[in-house]
């Protein structure tokens, strides 16, 4: 098909997620067209440097020939493989095993799903089935945070704090709350012992307001990815999961952007020796090569749900490609590619040269503020560095960032409230990185340039960057 063909019929039939349906309709697609190592190309030849690894995903880079061999191998020799009727295969059972060797010790089960959505909503059914399996069945309820999100299932779309994934859906249900959101940018916390205890104190005093013998579970992301990546002082997950033990609530870590070497360590749960009672992963689990999410469970929540009534009587969960073969080959080679192709230990190398970038362009006019862990990090705009003040959404800056970084070949994520964020793939060079601040750099400077933008700044003159990349 021609390029103004394929506009036309993407325009015509495929429906995208999280978008204007009307807006989409007028801009028309942007076609991608091949990638290779950190770099996209679109159907029009132009060359993309991509520093959102796809959607917080592709963790390896593009173009893995081991990868593509791995799922070429299994597809030809068994492509499909029903997790029904007591069947399994051998890479799904492979990894569920490495899954466990690799995460937190009070994980030591592991249920298949294809995404992250699902795997959130497939822990939500876990949980009221463990509850009312060992006679509580009044603890329905589920705490998350502001500005969390946890993808857009039905359920799981609720415990999701983004107007966009409540707006006309009938969300949050009744059994779901929010808690402040740990963003030290927006509080004026005195230090961040003082963000911790602020936290603590809310949740407990949410379980309190509900009743604790309500009250389920806990959910979090350790670092808050589509929320503006919200990066809690080291401490906060420890102290929101001892918590959730005195409280007698489950912690359930999220992390299906943070895992698979986004934060540092290979679980962002690891870095501060936190033993979740569930998780949730995908994304990095097969690097966006193909569907794959999963939950992982304690042997105790487990346990629960296996001996809870007839133990004759079958869980009534489950999805027809749930420990796909071809999904399972793809992620045990990724888990290699983490470890034995020295992935995990680059992006721990790289981690220091993302954060000076992201840090010294603190001085760029437009920004007020950088955070980041890993490879995993945000730029936040302002009107007004002193107040904090925002750019009034009339601007549509977020839009004008976008479309300025795809003209100088950079691609990132611009969210709607002038938070720019960044999670580039953990085979990141040094020169990826100069690449990247370089066009950054030029991005905001190109923005700023923009009568109406400079306008809207308190006290800035001359249009030129301040930030050395």
């Amino acid at each position: 098909m021609s390029i103004k063909s394929l506009v036309e019929s993407d325009r015509q039939h495929l429906i995208h997620p999280v978008v204007s349906y009307r807006a989409h309709e007028a801009r028309g697609v942007t076609v991608l067209d091949s990638a290779d190592g950190v770099f996209l190309r679109d159907i029009e030849g132009n060359q993309l440097l991509d520093a959102f690894s796809g959607l917080w995903c592709v963790n390896t880079g593009y173009g893995h020939a081991s990868i593509v061999d791995a799922a070429a191998k299994q597809m030809a020799k068994l492509p499909y493989a029903t997790g029904y009727f007591h069947f399994g295969s051998e890479p799904a059972i492979e990894l569920a095993a490495k899954l466990v060797e690799l995460a937190p010790a009070s994980l030591q089960h592991v249920y298949f799903t294809l995404g992250g959505s699902d795997a959130v909503d497939s822990a939500l059914r876990f949980i009221t089935h463990y509850y009312n399996a060992t006679g509580r069945p009044s603890k329905k309820h589920c705490i998350a945070l502001q500005r969390g999100y946890h993808g857009s299932s039905s359920i799981g779309a609720g415990l999701t704090a983004l107007p966009a994934f409540h707006r006309n859906f009938d969300l949050p249900l009744a059994t779901q709350h929010h808690i402040p959101s740990p963003y030290a940018y927006r509080n004026d916390y005195a230090d961040d012992a003082a963000l911790i205890d602020a936290s603590v104190k809310a949740l407990e005093a949410k379980v309190a307001e509900l009743g604790a013998h309500n009250v389920a579970a806990f959910f979090c992301e350790p670092i808050q990815g589509s929320g503006g990546v919200i990066v809690p002082p080291v401490g906060w997950l420890k102290a929101m999961r001892e918590v959730c033990r005195k409280l007698d609530i489950l912690f359930v870590a999220d992390e299906v952007i943070t895992g698979f070497g986004r934060t540092g360590p290979l679980f962002a749960c690891e870095g501060e020796g936190v033993e979740p009672d569930l998780m949730t992963v995908a994304k990095g689990l097969t690097a966006g090569y193909a569907p794959m999410g999963a939950v992982l469970m304690s042997d105790a929540v487990y346990q629960g749900i296996a001996d809870g009534g007839d133990v004759s009587a079958a869980i009534g969960h489950g999805h027809t490609y749930s420990a796909h073969p071809v999904s399972a080959a793809i992620g045990l080679e990724v888990m290699r590619l983490y470890h034995e192709g020295g992935l995990l230990a680059n992006g721990q190398a790289r981690a220091p040269r993302f954060a000076q970038g992201l840090d010294a362009l603190l001085d760029h006019p437009l920004v007020g503020d950088a955070r980041h862990r890993g490879l995993l990090g945000a730029l936040e705009l302002v009107a007004d560095k002193d107040s904090k003040r925002g750019f009034d959404a009339s601007l549509k800056l977020p839009d004008r960032i976008a479309a300025a970084a795809y003209r100088n070949g950079l691609v990132f994520r611009a969210f709607g409230d002038n938070i720019l964020g960044f999670a580039p793939a953990l085979c990141y060079t040094e020169a990826n990185f100069d690449t990247m601040f370089e066009r950054l750099a030029k991005t905001l400077d190109d923005v700023l340039a923009q009568s109406d933008v400079r306008t809207a700044l308190k006290g800035v003159s001359g249009c030129g960057s301040r930030a050395a990349a």
